[in-house]
């Protein structure tokens, strides 16, 4: 009876092998956005970004989006992620102590000058340089026109 059991539990565990594979294949031919990569200088994934100065790669998962910001070196400056109208900074990349968000805002201090890198119908993100090199993030839900105004309004 052990050796029958021990089939059945290979033929379930191949049928659900199989049905986890064509659900990936199927999420990916719908267009999809990758889950994983997050975190590396040239991930897998397409770059989204609106300014030619920086990488922007996007990934979802179980409905939350991670947005991350690369420089044209490949260096991983900043990451979020957002569901649901709500930001949380990751600890990802060299500049991840200045990402502003409506939950979590900088004191505007600087540059507010910069680039909108990424934009969708939630999520609007803006880089601006700073003058010690190093960059500000400043991200803001969809409805906001100027992410540095709606970042900082919420201190």
């Amino acid at each position: 009876m052990h050796h029958a059991s021990g089939r059945r539990f290979r033929q379930w565990f191949a049928a659900g092998m199989l049905v986890a594979s064509l659900t990936s294949m199927g999420a990916m031919a719908q267009g999809a956005l990758p889950a994983s990569g997050l975190g590396q200088s040239w991930p897998n994934a397409a770059d989204v970004s609106a300014s030619p100065h920086w990488h922007v790669y996007v990934f979802e998962r179980h409905g939350v989006r991670y947005v991350q910001i690369n420089d044209l070196g490949g260096k991983v400056r900043a990451a979020f992620a957002a569901s649901g109208g709500h930001f949380l900074t990751l600890p990802v990349g060299s500049d991840a102590a200045r990402v502003a968000t409506p939950e979590e805002p900088l004191a505007v201090s600087g540059s507010t000058a910069g680039d909108i890198v990424y934009q969708d119908s939630s999520v609007k993100v803006l880089v601006a340089p700073q003058a010690n090199g190093t960059t500000s993030t400043y991200v803001a839900a969809g409805d906001c026109h100027d992410p540095i105004e709606c970042s900082s309004r919420f201190q």
